[in-house]
């Protein structure tokens, strides 16, 4: 029986796909999360992030331990799970936001492994671009992200949060969580990496059709995600499918961009769909 394993994307840990992974088990499909390289049990924070009185100027420029990771380190990485996970067998891997171009890496590395990928309004750089270029892009005008950040990645190695300033907090909570309840967001805020590797985003990598292309894809799309906007979520769909032998099975969302916990159970349904 195939498993479906689950990729958080950035400054996310295993934690963010629980109600997902119960949803599945309801419908008698197997299902684990691994965390990406650099995140969740592997995110280590700043020294500065505890240090009292906090210093923001310190929290801004120490330079982060996640910043020798590579969309082609977590990849490979991914590939390992992915090959304990299933014992040779492939799986349907799902990905969220920036875990689709470890994912979509992966799925070029070992095709054999992966059965379906399943992207979750994420990025998917198979044109040659690196994924900040998207993000950079028109497509993505009016993107909330960016204001998120507390510092300058490229200086640290690392796009950083701050989860303990109510500002910082708000943030997040309009980029990532609008439609997710309140009491929930709270507690998920305090479970962030604050560090989230940029040598991801910032890797260009390559895809083609008789590996990447030749496996099923499926895109949810989120109609109010206000961190990688509907325009570039489309674009992504139209790009995958000039390299891809089938078209992309698309499923809209009415959700912002974390619809694993504003809408477990129908992204447990698409995830199902593609399990069959």
């Amino acid at each position: 029986m195939r498993n479906v394993v689950l990729v958080p994307g950035f400054w996310h840990g295993t934690w963010c796909w629980n109600l997902v992974t119960e949803q599945l088990a309801a419908r008698q499909i197997p299902s684990i999360a691994v965390d990406m390289t650099g995140q969740g049990l592997e995110g280590p924070s700043p020294s500065a992030r505890w240090s009292r009185p906090f210093d923001a100027a310190a929290f801004a420029t120490e330079p982060s331990a996640v910043a020798s990771v590579t969309a082609t380190t977590a990849a490979k990485a991914l590939v390992e799970r992915l090959r304990l996970i299933g014992g040779g067998d492939p799986s349907v891997v799902v990905a969220h936001s920036m875990g689709g171009v470890v994912a979509t890496l992966a799925a070029e590395m070992e095709p054999a492994l992966v059965s379906h990928v399943v992207y979750v309004a994420a990025l998917v750089p198979v044109a040659g671009l690196p994924a900040g270029a998207y993000v950079a892009s028109d497509e993505n005008e009016g993107e909330l992200g960016t204001a998120m950040l507390r510092a300058d990645p490229f200086a640290i190695g690392a796009s950083r949060l701050d989860t303990g300033d109510a500002s910082g907090r708000q943030a997040i909570r309009e980029a990532l969580y609008d439609d997710v309840p309140r009491g929930t967001v709270n507690a998920v805020l305090d479970l962030l990496n604050p560090d989230a590797p940029v040598g991801i985003a910032a890797e260009s990598i390559t895809v083609t059709p008789e590996r990447f292309g030749a496996l099923p894809h499926t895109y949810v799309t989120c109609s109010n995600d206000r961190m990688i906007r509907p325009p570039l979520q489309h674009r992504f769909v139209r790009e995958i499918d000039e390299i891809s032998a089938t078209p992309t099975t698309v499923v809209p969302f009415d959700s912002s961009h974390s619809p694993f916990l504003s809408q477990p159970a129908a992204l447990a349904d698409t995830i199902a769909a593609a399990w069959q």
